[in-house]
């Protein structure tokens, strides 16, 4: 192992507000730009604050994550989250190559099956299924926002799809 490595350490005042069930570890960190960390552990993505403000630590599970994108170009990370809101992560160098593999393998792994619909207008969604910090499978239907689910038409298609994506895993309906 070598004496040397950029990648970051975790501050311990940081790592004890963390407060990790036992099923869970950390997996990767990050400092940001912005001076909080985030901190990819096998559950969850972690948000912390850092000096006399910290406070309590923002920790969302992966299935509150639809997707993430890194811009080289600005070293930031933009997260999506389910309810359709969005977060930058502006990132230091030290670290960030590591985080972004890791958060990209965690999003993935919690998806387990997902089907694109197409719906009338043109707009999408997408009803995935998704393994929840419990382990227990879940269906989630991640839209634009600008979807109509009280639209007959709309709702049948959604439920369609919801309804493959829970019997190709062997869900009851």
């Amino acid at each position: 192992m070598p004496l040397f490595s950029r990648r970051p350490s975790l501050p311990d005042p940081v790592r004890g507000r963390l407060a990790l069930p036992p099923r869970d570890r950390v997996l990767a960190v990050v400092e940001l730009a912005d001076g909080r960390w985030a901190v990819a552990t096998r559950l969850a993505l972690c948000l912390a604050d850092t000096g006399a403000e910290a406070g309590a630590v923002r920790r969302r599970p992966w299935i509150d994550v639809d997707r993430a994108q890194l811009t080289v170009e600005t070293s930031t990370i933009t997260v999506h989250w389910v309810d359709g809101t969005t977060e930058d992560l502006p990132l230091t160098e030290r670290g960030a190559p590591a985080f972004a593999q890791t958060l990209r393998e965690r999003v993935q792994s919690s998806v387990v099956h997902s089907e694109t619909v197409v719906l009338p207008g043109g707009s999408t969604v997408r009803v995935a299924l998704r393994r929840d910090e419990q382990g227990d499978l879940v269906s989630q239907v991640i839209g634009d926002g600008s979807v109509d689910l009280s639209q007959p038409r709309v709702g049948a298609l959604v439920d369609a799809a919801e309804l493959r994506v829970r019997r190709a895993a062997g869900l009851p309906d």
